[in-house]
């Protein structure tokens, strides 16, 4: 026994890792339609609004699932949290995979987008768990971080696949991917060091059977009673809704249709967004914590996000490398989003932090639940009628007012920063 000593950190990088290749493979299916709209389209019958519905039921659940996950995380702890969600991940994929009809598929999603929904609190539970205070921001950037990574296999990696095997067999495949990262969950990871044999760190709270009496309405209330909560609900939405509806669903047919580029080319632009969306989000946390600031740099990186959608979506005739530049920037400032977990964990009391966690990532993910959707029905109003090997296709006013409804809630995103407190990276008693 190690009683007298905190955990390594290989140790704890360890248990955090099998987590985090959870939340990569939750991030992967959340991404994936977007190479494979013309299958999905063609195998159910459907048109754009239709697409974007199955694409958002993955969000659907996802966003239901925050406040309870949260709860859970503070409860249950995260290694049940984890293994259940895995299980119920992998059915969800199996579901998908086999789908006969499009109600089928639809529900599929909504398993797949429910139970991962859990991944990333439970992964900022065993942060805080495993973790001193100050890797806090960092490790929630490194957990973006591998789940762009598992964005990014659903780009170009995927889309090469399907040149070879049905997307029905790859994603069987992923299903039984999960099926054994759940088994490996269930058997490593542990809630905190003692479990196996370390000194708990000073800032780990086994508050298990204090929230435990208490009801998820009461720590929901009680966290909105703290005015960031409300602001960094609506925030981080719009900055991820735009990376989301355009590397998520709608960004590869748009890049083949307008820019002319073939559909694994325009799948490794959307992964280019993608991966500098990865690196940015460690840089703009470690700047974060070193700087002791929140409010500042997430200004800045909201600002230059919206200038470059505002390039991507207006400026035609875009050069192959000025577009790749374009998406790097936007991706890279996109990354300012992960300030907002420890903005938020340090703006309530610390028994609340799971709660916050769940609260805030549902405010996250709302931005592709509901852009999504919306700007596939945008594309089926102001289609012309023209169909392309029986799928639609869209002209570029029809991208250009649906994308304008994404950069819209960046700017509001933007404004709302101005009236958030600055917490300067510490924690609220």
């Amino acid at each position: 026994m190690h009683l007298d000593h905190s955990p390594p950190q290989r140790v704890a990088w360890f248990v955090w890792g099998l987590g985090a290749l959870f939340y990569l493979m939750g991030f992967f299916h959340r991404v994936a339609p977007a190479v494979m709209t013309e299958e999905l389209m063609r195998e159910f019958n459907i048109n754009a609004t239709e697409l974007g519905n199955l694409s958002a039921f993955y969000f659907y659940s996802y966003v239901a699932m925050q406040i309870p996950t949260g709860i859970l995380a503070d409860t249950w702890g995260p290694r049940r949290l984890l293994t259940i969600g895995s299980l119920v991940a992998g059915i969800g994929t199996l579901l998908f995979a086999l789908a006969p009809q499009i109600i089928w598929a639809n529900l599929g999603r909504l398993l797949i987008g429910g139970s991962v929904a859990v991944a990333f609190v439970g992964l900022l539970k065993v942060a805080n768990n495993w973790f001193p205070p100050r890797y806090y921001a960092m490790i929630s950037g490194v957990a973006l971080f591998f789940g762009i990574v598992g964005a990014v296999f659903a780009g170009a990696p995927l889309r090469l696949l399907m040149n070879h095997y049905s997307w029905r067999i790859v994603i069987l495949l992923s299903a039984l991917v999960t099926f054994i990262l759940c088994w490996n969950i269930w058997y490593f990871v542990r809630d905190y060091p003692h479990e196996k044999g370390y000194t708990d760190l000073s800032n780990t709270e086994t508050t298990t059977g204090k929230r435990s009496r208490q009801k998820i309405i009461h720590g929901v209330v009680e966290a909105f009673n703290y005015p960031n909560t409300w602001f960094l609900c609506v925030i981080p939405g719009g900055l991820v809704g735009c990376v989301l509806t355009f590397s998520g669903l709608w960004g590869v047919p748009f890049l083949t249709t307008h820019h002319e580029l073939s559909p694994p080319l325009a799948a490794a632009m959307t992964s280019t967004l993608l991966v500098a969306w990865a690196v940015g989000g460690p840089i703009f946390g470690w700047f974060s914590d070193r700087l002791g600031h929140r409010k500042q740099l997430y200004l800045i990186g909201n600002a230059l996000s919206i200038a470059g959608w505002l390039s991507i979506t207006f400026i035609t005739k875009i050069p192959v490398y000025a577009l790749v530049a374009m998406l790097l920037v936007t991706g890279f400032s996109s990354g300012c989003i992960i300030i907002t977990f420890a903005f938020a964990k340090e703006s309530v009391p610390t028994y609340l932090s799971g709660t916050v966690s769940g609260v805030v990532n549902m405010g996250v993910m709302m931005g592709p639940t509901l852009l999504q959707p919306i700007v596939g029905w945008i594309l089926d109003l102001k289609w012309q009628g023209e169909v392309i090997r029986g799928i639609r296709l869209y002209t570029l006013d029809a991208y250009q007012a649906g994308f304008s409804l994404m950069i819209a809630w960046a700017v509001l995103s933007f404004i709302l920063l101005f009236f958030t407190r600055e917490t300067h990276c510490r924690q609220m008693t």
